[in-house]
């Protein structure tokens, strides 16, 4: 059953975000563009988590940064709840900012060494005038503290004296300053030791259950995103090549390099791990600074044909739900 405009929060359409690459000491002339997200179409229901996955520099992050709007896309749409974010200028994005915040994936650099952990709380809250007194604010910062579970009396700390998952804990409750509706989590976990990773996806859990958040979770680990997320989508080389529910994408991938991906996350059974085949891509992944022509996979793909050279495949729904940007699907 397809749903209407109003069950989702966020809706991207044609995507585009390239970087220039400038050569030349003093004419800095454009000598070419990185193509980073290149033409990206999908949508995130209020409430859900939708999982994104890809290989290093496919996209994820910019992805990310183009839907809160840190990074202002080249060309297409960002609509969230019905508004479309892109044309708007910096002063109309300001009240619709306190809505969408993002958490970083170095809880260390992405914190002002040189302000305390209350400072940088309380930073957003004053900037948007969320609370009226400096008392109310510090209330608040204590309130966001213990909803993470730190302690209040971490307020006068600095960033340096606290360990990584206390950081990234840090960084969770200042997303959460402004009340928003939808989070970014870029690689929330990536950098914390395995025994902290699954406390903070704990965490992100009990926090969009209690307060009816809505994610973008990017991530590489395989495992952890269909354990948060409701559907999953897989980029490649700044395009969208599937995207399905979870259960549905694990049990039944459709696109070449969704099945080589899951083929190499390995399986606790010993004897089943070593019966299993697994898609080996060869080659390497090419440069998003000249992606090959027609669909961007077909160097490295087991099932491309001469057609997959020239024509570029719409991602389009092959199943209720499922959708896969293959011709050969």
């Amino acid at each position: 059953m397809k749903l209407e405009t109003q069950d989702f929060l966020v809706e991207v359409r044609n995507l585009k975000k390239h970087f220039p690459v400038l050569s030349g000491l003093f004419s800095q002339r454009v000598a070419g563009w990185i193509r980073a997200v290149d033409d990206v179409n999908f949508s995130i229901r209020r409430g859900e988590t939708l999982g994104l996955v890809g290989e290093s520099g496919c996209g994820k992050t910019t992805t990310g940064r183009c839907l809160i709007q840190l990074d202002r896309p080249g060309s297409g749409k960002v609509l969230f709840a019905g508004r479309e974010l892109t044309r708007m200028t910096d002063v109309e994005l300001r009240p619709l900012r306190r809505k969408m915040q993002m958490v970083f994936q170095d809880p260390y650099s992405s914190l002002n060494p040189r302000m305390t952990i209350g400072q940088m709380i309380a930073e957003p809250i004053r900037v948007h005038r969320v609370r009226q007194n400096g008392r109310e604010c510090q209330e608040r910062v204590a309130e966001l503290l213990t909803l993470v579970g730190l302690s209040p009396l971490m307020a006068g700390r600095y960033p340096h004296e606290l360990s990584g998952g206390q950081r990234q804990r840090v960084g969770i409750a200042r997303a959460l300053a402004l009340e928003p509706e939808f989070i970014v989590c870029d690689e929330p976990i990536s950098a914390l030791d395995v025994s902290i990773q699954a406390q903070i996806i704990n965490l992100l859990e009990e926090l969009q259950e209690r307060f009816s958040l809505t994610y973008l979770f990017i991530a590489h680990d395989l495992s952890v995103v269909r354990h948060i997320s409701d559907r999953i989508a897989v980029m490649y080389l700044g395009k969208m090549v599937e995207i399905a529910d979870r259960q549905e994408l694990y049990e039944n991938p459709l696109h070449p390099y969704t099945q080589a991906l899951l083929s190499a996350v390995p399986i606790p059974d010993p004897a089943v791990e070593a019966r299993r085949e697994r898609l080996v891509l060869r080659g390497e992944v090419p440069s998003s600074l000249s992606p090959p022509a027609g669909c961007v996979f077909h160097p490295r793909c087991p099932i491309a044909i001469e057609e997959c050279c020239g024509e570029i495949p719409e991602l389009r729904e092959v199943r209720p739900d499922h959708w896969v940007a293959c011709i050969r699907v």
